[in-house]
Formats: structure tokens, C-alpha cells, sequence
């Protein structure tokens, strides 16, 4: 079984965060959303607020397949505040588990020195925060084990793309075809 987690803090890109885990779990993939947080109540950039299925001391994380950062404002930034997420990002890394964000969460990976000499993207007004890397602009890039998407738009491309390195080409195709999702 993979398991994901996918980490939660207040100001979090909604749509970024519920797509993914929506399309992962279609897949058949175990993701925990977890609360970085004073609570599983998490409250998202635009007024939706999620319950998390975990606290983050909760966590072991030796389970991980993948780790996955939502973006949005402050979300981000509380996530890179986080320091026991981050002490976990970088172990994950060493380990070569798939580290993916979206939107502004590449600048956590950016800011940790996990992009140096690797391509990435972003939200428009983040590159500053990929110190080393080789922004794109892509909708998605992959590189090693890192994926990082450029916003909410790319949430698709984002979700199916870490899918597909988890559950395989075919597994996904028939997620995309139960969803009717065409490109």
C-alpha cells in the first residue's frame, strides 16, 4: 500500500490541497492529511476549513511513499515555519522519497537547499525562494524525486502526475476516465 501524507496549515490553497488528495485516494492511494497546526481543524486561504485526519506528532512517517505540499498564503510559509516538517522533508529527501508542492510550497523545498541544481516551478512571485534551481514556468516539473507545479491551474497535471508515480499509467488513465477529465 503507498501512503501519502499531505500536510495542512492555516492559510492553505484549498483546491491544491482536496484535488489532490481527491485524486490520489480515487487511485487507490492511503493519504493522511495531516495538521501541522494547534489542531486537526485547519482553515483554508479562502474560508474552507478541513479537518485533518492527524496531528503531525501523531505521525511516524516511516510509512512514507510521498510527501505532498499544498500551497496558498500563509499556508506556505507556516508550513516552512514548521520545524519538525521540515527536519522531516529533509530525512525524506536522503531517503530519495518523492517530495511534491504546488503554487508557493516550492519555496519551502527552495529555502531547505533541496532544488539546488534541479529544475522546478512555482507561483509567479516565488522564484526568488528556489534558491539554486532552474525555474521553468512549467505547469509541472519533475526532477529526481521532486515535483513542484506552478498554482491552482496545474492542480490536474500536478495530481495525476504524482499518481502516476505511484499506482502506474493504467491505474490513472481509468481515474481520468471515471472523472471524464479530457486535455
Amino acid at each position: 500500500m503507498k501512503n501519502v501524507y499531505l500536510f495542512l496549515a492555516d492559510g492553505f490553497e484549498e483546491i491544491e490541497a482536496l484535488a489532490t488528495v481527491d485524486i490520489l485516494r480515487r487511485a487507490g492511494v492511503r493519504v493522511v492529511m495531516v495538521s501541522v497546526m494547534g489542531s486537526k481543524t485547519v482553515s483554508g486561504a479562502h474560508g474552507v476549513s478541513v479537518q485533518a485526519d492527524a496531528m503531525f506528532d501523531e505521525c511516524s512517517f516511516s510509512d512514507a511513499s510521498m510527501l505532498v505540499l499544498p500551497g496558498g498564503m500563509p499556508g506556505a510559509a507556516n508550513l516552512g515555519n514548521h520545524v519538525g516538517l521540515c527536519s522531516l522533508l529533509n530525512e525524506k529527501n536522503k531517503e530519495n522519497i518523492v517530495l511534491a508542492a504546488i503554487c508557493a510550497a516550492p519555496m519551502v523545498f527552495g529555502e531547505l537547499g533541496l532544488l539546488e541544481g534541479k529544475k522546478a516551478t512555482c507561483y509567479p512571485g516565488f522564484e526568488a525562494h528556489l534558491k539554486n534551481a532552474t525555474y521553468t514556468g512549467a505547469m509541472v516539473e519533475c526532477a529526481g524525486n521532486i515535483v513542484t507545479a506552478k498554482g491552482p491551474a496545474a492542480v490536474w497535471d500536478f495530481a495525476y502526475t504524482i499518481a502516476e508515480m505511484l499506482v502506474g499509467t493504467e491505474n490513472v488513465n481509468d481515474v481520468k476516465a471515471g472523472m471524464l477529465f479530457q486535455k
